[in-house]
């Protein structure tokens, strides 16, 4: 997938866990720095019934545009699941595992995308084309 796919699909994965109320969305660029994707998104869900549902949102909305995720690890009731969609790794917490893990100190390095303003872009493009 090209850098600029998956950079649509990282910000539409962010929308979709927006619609679900997730907090503290932050999408990373990792592309520069590892091979494992280009991006990480990371959100905080409040209860596990949120992370649950963060979870089923983003699997059924990646499910309308015809992708399949590679695979899910973790449960809720961990406090954290992470969804594999090849390019694009989302990663949801609680609100303790994301202080513990630290993924945006982690990789620091890493831009930070500006995830809404891609979604406004690319539904502008849309648009557009019609």
């Amino acid at each position: 997938m090209a850098v600029a796919q998956s950079e649509a699909l990282a910000a539409k994965s962010a929308r979709l866990l927006e619609e679900r109320k997730a907090d503290d969305i932050v999408v990373l660029q990792v592309e520069p720095l590892t091979s494992i994707a280009d991006y990480f998104v990371i959100a905080t869900g409040r209860n596990q019934r949120q992370l649950r549902a963060m979870a089923a949102q983003l699997r059924e909305g990646m499910g309308r545009l015809g992708i399949t995720p590679l695979g899910t690890e973790g449960t809720a009731e961990a406090g954290w699941i992470l969804v594999d969609l090849g390019d694009v790794i989302v990663h949801l917490f609680d609100p303790a595992r994301r202080l513990l893990y630290d993924l945006e100190v982690l990789w620091g390095d890493a831009p930070v995308l500006n995830w809404a303003e891609v979604c406004i872009n690319d539904e502008a493009g849309r648009q557009d084309a019609q």
